[in-house]
């Protein structure tokens, strides 16, 4: 896989989002990666609503299984979701467990008008009829199940891809 330019990607994904905005449209990201990139489109886009973040440790469909999360965030959804355009931010898309997670428990703060899903790359491998709305670039072979694509962000704010093993 050759190395995607992180920043690029999210100016592209940001262009994709900007004709949709309108001042009922709010942006929730998904904890770690999704809600970097969510604070980032936000502050971009000039989003009137203000910034929501999830937390889907509680609602994946592993926990049994797997448990707790080491770090757990808090969610908070700081608008009122019923009619709301909302717009879920993650950094990577893969079997769509996560969005699943997500929009179970977006749902529990109420009924949003609609949600359309916003990631920086979509890596293939789905296991759920999940598709982003908004895609900055889709992988044109999806990677192995043991390499994992990750955001990162430095110090400085800045974003790149790592591709990694995973154990």
């Amino acid at each position: 896989m050759k190395q995607l330019d992180a920043e690029a990607l999210c100016r592209q994904l940001a262009e994709q989002i900007r004709p949709h905005v309108t001042p009922a449209t709010a942006l929730v990201g998904i904890y770690t990666g999704g809600l970097w990139l969510a604070e980032r489109l936000h502050k971009e886009l000039g989003i009137q609503q203000p910034l929501g973040a999830i937390d889907v440790s509680f609602y994946r469909d592993d926990y049994g299984s797997k448990g707790l999360h080491a770090k757990p965030q808090k969610t908070g959804i700081p608008f009122n979701v019923d009619g709301a355009h909302v717009i879920l931010v993650d950094d990577v898309l893969y079997t769509g467990r996560t969005t699943r997670a997500a929009l179970n428990e977006l749902f529990d703060f109420g009924r949003p008008a609609a949600v359309e899903l916003a990631v920086l790359v979509d890596r293939g491998s789905r296991e759920l009829p999940i598709a982003a709305r908004y895609c900055a670039h889709t992988l044109p072979e999806a990677l192995p199940r043991d390499q994992s694509l990750e955001l990162q962000r430095d110090d400085t704010g800045g974003f790149t891809l790592k591709l990694t093993q995973r154990t």
